[in-house]
């Protein structure tokens, strides 16, 4: 009995979608077709071509890959817009370094849903903040960045979305 026979015979004959997995990958790792699709769809989307044949031979890529890949692909920016944003930040335990951080936020249009600072241990304390993006005035890569370079901050990164 094949898989998918065992799967069916134990769903009672109904075809169960399995939950979709997502995984953050580095550009510089992916296959060219990905990322050429990738730019297929930003010239579509920029209105610089009108067809998807004009769009794939602009990049270099067959149709065929840019439909296969087309509704799997997106740049991490785009993933992260309209979403609420869970970063942990170490920050210096100085006067004024969660203020400047707080104020950064506000200051490109983020909002701040949540915030929790553990007690400085070893001259730094742990921030979690949870902030709605969907107003942000930069995308998520220069946000973060950003906020890396505040001074007084020692980390910033993105350990969850929802």
């Amino acid at each position: 009995m094949s898989t998918i026979q065992k799967q069916l015979s134990a769903t009672g004959g109904r075809i169960v979608r399995e939950e979709e997995q997502y995984y953050l990958v580095r550009a510089d790792i992916l296959p060219d077709s990905m990322l050429k699709t990738v730019e297929a769809k930003k010239l579509l989307e920029s209105g610089e071509v009108e067809t998807v044949q004009e769009a794939v031979e602009r990049v270099g890529l067959s149709r065929s890959a840019y439909y296969k890949y087309k509704d799997g692909i997106f740049p991490f920016n785009a993933m992260m817009k309209e979403k609420i944003v869970t970063v942990s930040l170490h920050l210096e335990h100085r006067a004024g370094v969660l203020s400047r951080v707080l104020g950064y936020v506000a200051e490109r249009g983020g909002n701040i849903l949540t915030i929790h600072q553990t007690i400085p241990l070893q001259g730094l304390a742990t921030v979690a903040m949870s902030v709605d993006t969907a107003t942000l005035t930069v995308d998520m890569t220069a946000f973060l960045e950003g906020m890396q370079r505040l001074d007084g901050v020692k980390k910033a990164l993105i350990v969850g979305q929802g």
